[in-house]
């Protein structure tokens, strides 16, 4: 199918965990409110600010305290990740009654290719954006805004610079009205050009979306490598597709389901940690969460990877370092003691503040080679199948190492997380 009789949207909730939070508290409805780090200790960040906050000078990711200095009977409310992932979860099943192919872009916006499916619910896109519109509102109190164009790049930035500001929260953006809309923004408003391409491009001559836009490909190239070198071409390209609104790629409904090449966590830790015992606590924790996903996603490792940081990030300390173990393996002990090797030779003693551990060249762990000298393998991995089965159903602290509740331990508070945020 030509891409211009595809008919996409970007749906995009509004204030997204701030609504989540409004429908819950009726109460709240008139009072400014934002969600933010810790109510308690009136400290952390802002992550979302509704309406009403925004209207006095609140922005997202401004400290909590410089936005009670500005509206001293704002409502703050502690963000709650499961919540909010459930009803993202909840507004993409109501996508689904409208179309098969529903993408999701983030916590609070998705993709909807709705080419083959309009005509059975509407006469026209911004019917049936009005309509779903609806049907969310009703459902979760949230309210959605959607940018309509034939290609996803156009329907993310009809939202992002119109749809936003339109009273209906729906704006259609066409191939033939961007010489007159979007070519006449600043080029800050492009997607992806962040303050310091902007500068850049200022520096180049391309003050607005427009200029980058008519610039043919070729000069733009030629521009950008003298800007930043000969290995510029693919960002030149982007940035000249991005400000015509050219945009190949489909709606995936499975985009984010594709076989991972590594399987990584870090932590920060909430002071400095100087003792290789308590370094190792939280590595054995960083190691059997790896593990873990290992496991549920099917999968075991050929190399393990460490890496360290210190707390002092004007004087960088720590290392990372990989090693291949001798055999692939999703066993957190076996697992853990490569890791071990690593921080062991190449710690250098100096407190650290941040963590973490990867594993990579996966290998599926339907087939393994049996080995004759480990007779505890078999026994291993049957035990942590049935310990990952009791956390899928009842959390991840209903069973865990000793070494978790010692001083050194942060599981515990982790799995009151989310994304690093609690539940």
């Amino acid at each position: 199918m030509k891409s211009s009789n595809r008919v996409i949207m970007l749906g995009d909730c509004q204030s997204f965990y701030a609504s989540v939070e409004k429908a819950d508290h009726p109460e709240y409805k008139d009072r400014p409110l934002v969600v933010a780090g810790d109510p308690e200790r009136r400290s952390g960040i802002v992550l979302a600010a509704c309406p009403l906050a925004k209207g006095k000078g609140i922005t997202t990711a401004e400290r909590l305290g410089e936005a009670l200095a500005k509206c001293p009977d704002l409502v703050v409310i502690k963000p709650r990740m499961q919540k909010y992932i459930d009803v993202s979860m909840q507004i993409t099943e109501i996508y689904k009654t409208f179309t098969d192919l529903v993408e999701p872009y983030s916590i609070d916006e998705q993709f909807l290719d709705v080419t083959g499916s309009m005509h059975l619910f509407a006469e026209s896109s911004e019917e049936l954006a009005n309509m779903i519109q609806s049907q969310v509102q009703e459902a979760t109190g949230v309210y959605t805004r959607f940018g309509i164009a034939e290609t996803k790049i156009l329907a993310k930035t009809a939202c992002d610079n119109y749809a936003k500001k339109n009273p209906s929260g729906i704006y259609t953006l066409t191939k033939e009205m961007l010489p007159e809309t979007l070519w006449k923004r600043p080029v800050s408003d492009m997607f992806m050009a962040g303050s310091k391409m902007t500068r850049h491009f200022t520096v180049m001559g391309l003050p607005t979306i427009g200029s980058v836009a008519q610039t043919p490909l070729g000069k733009l190239k030629q521009m950008m490598r003298r800007k930043f070198g000969k290995n510029s071409d693919i960002k030149a390209e982007m940035y000249w597709r991005i400000a015509n609104g050219i945009d190949d790629s489909p709606v995936r409904p499975g985009t984010h389901q594709v076989a991972p090449k590594s399987v990584g966590h870090m932590i920060t830790l909430p002071r400095d940690y100087a003792k290789l015992e308590e370094i190792k606590v939280v590595l054995l924790e960083q190691t059997e969460l790896v593990c873990q996903r290992c496991r549920g996603l099917g999968f075991m490792a050929h190399v393990v990877s460490v890496g360290c940081m210190g707390a002092d990030f004007d004087r960088p300390t720590g290392f990372s370092r990989q090693i291949k173990m001798e055999d692939p393996s999703n066993i957190t002990n076996q697992v853990y003691s490569w890791a071990c090797r690593l921080l062991e030779m190449y710690w250098d003693g100096l407190p650290i503040r941040r963590i973490g551990i990867s594993v990579t060249q996966l290998t599926t762990d339907t087939e393994y080679q049996l080995s004759l000298f480990d007779t505890r393998r078999e026994k291993s991995m049957a035990l942590e199948r049935v310990t990952d089965a009791l956390k899928n159903k009842y959390g991840e602290s209903i069973v865990m190492r000793a070494v978790s509740k010692t001083e050194a331990g942060q599981a515990i508070d982790r799995s009151a997380k989310i994304g690093g945020h609690y539940k």
